[in-house]
């Protein structure tokens, strides 16, 4: 998916370098006539400030909100996420579905990368391979993953390890939620409802 806006990333990169420069050689010959050979004399260092930069959008400076979207086209996702997992698994004992489970979703995401865990009380889930895609005309978004559950050692004999899918329409309004479908080879499938609770990452199961 392309995560900026294409159209408008290459002036945004010229214009960054560009003042960049104009920075280093103020603080650089602040008493000088600029002229073309001082001016490229700086360039190495002007390159080194704007890598430097280019690093800090990488991790944290692409999720500054003014960047939103007209250069950023994908959503900050990072933090804890609280909701409800609803599964088509019918109980052979009792020969119904089981209730909703509560469940704890983190994310944590940079401008490349982007890792998912779903907890609940007896197992986790961790992603595989994540990421964001935007529908037709670009107006909704999707997070996607698939991933690897491992339940608790003390169950694993009615709740083995096993590998599934996942897509969860991103929305904003009236709140941030995540809402969709996932599916396991196990050969069941439900549905997954999260709100985000907090920006921090937790990193186990906490029962409100």
């Amino acid at each position: 998916m392309e995560k900026v806006n294409g159209k408008v990333q290459m002036y945004v990169q010229i214009i960054t370098f560009l003042f960049v420069w104009i920075l280093v050689l103020i603080f650089t010959q602040p008493n000088q006539t600029w002229d073309l050979i001082n001016a490229l004399k700086e360039v190495p260092t002007a390159i080194s400030i704007y890598a430097v930069l280019s690093l800090l959008f990488v991790k944290w400076l692409w999720r500054i909100p003014i960047l939103h979207p007209w250069l950023v086209k994908i959503p900050n996702l990072n933090g804890t996420w609280r909701g409800v997992l609803k599964s088509d698994w019918v109980n052979p004992v009792t020969g119904k579905n089981i209730e909703p489970i509560p469940v704890l979703l983190t994310i944590k995401q940079d401008f490349s990368n982007l890792h998912c865990v779903l907890m609940t009380k007896e197992s986790t889930s961790y992603s595989v391979v994540a990421d964001i895609n935007f529908g037709l005309g670009g107006d909704t978004s999707c997070l996607s993953y698939t991933y690897t559950n491992r339940s608790k050692a003390s169950i694993r004999d009615r709740s083995p390890i096993h590998d599934g899918a996942a897509i969860l329409k991103i929305i904003k309004n009236p709140q941030i939620s995540l809402e969709g479908e996932y599916w396991t080879s196990r050969k069941t499938k439900g549905d997954i409802n999260v709100i985000l609770e907090s920006r921090k990452i937790v990193e186990s199961y906490i029962e409100v």
